[in-house]
């Protein structure tokens, strides 16, 4: 069943995807084709989540954090819970604070010299 108001709309058909800015097609929406099947390549923008711990955090305590995490993002009810959000997860081995510090460094990287380009403050 799904509950996302937005997608429900996209099942009536009272809104339409032309594509998802993601690398491979959701399992969420699989008719829906990727922004490069789409013909606009390489236009990638996800929604991401993560866990900050302050700098100087001891690592032992990131790494029990961090086994909570998948912990609970292994358990099926919290699974389908978010499958019914339409969000996908990353497979296990990309739930690391290392593989989060490098993805996020790859977004500054790529989002920076567009946010400063177009002149983007804080408010």
């Amino acid at each position: 069943m799904v509950t996302d108001p937005q997608i429900g709309a996209s099942e009536r058909g009272t809104i339409r995807a032309y594509a998802v800015t993601a690398k491979t097609r959701l399992a969420s929406a699989p008719d829906v084709p990727t922004v490069d099947e789409a013909g606009l390549p390489d236009f990638y923008i996800s929604v991401w989540h993560g866990l900050w711990a302050p700098k100087g955090t001891p690592r032992d305590a990131v790494a029990r954090l961090n086994a909570a995490v998948l912990d609970a993002l292994a358990d099926p009810a919290t699974r389908s819970k978010l499958a019914e959000l339409a969000q996908e997860l990353p497979p296990p081995e990309q739930q690391t604070p290392e593989v989060l510090g490098a993805y996020q460094r790859a977004e500054i990287e790529k989002w920076w010299p567009i946010v400063k380009e177009a002149g983007i403050k804080p408010e």
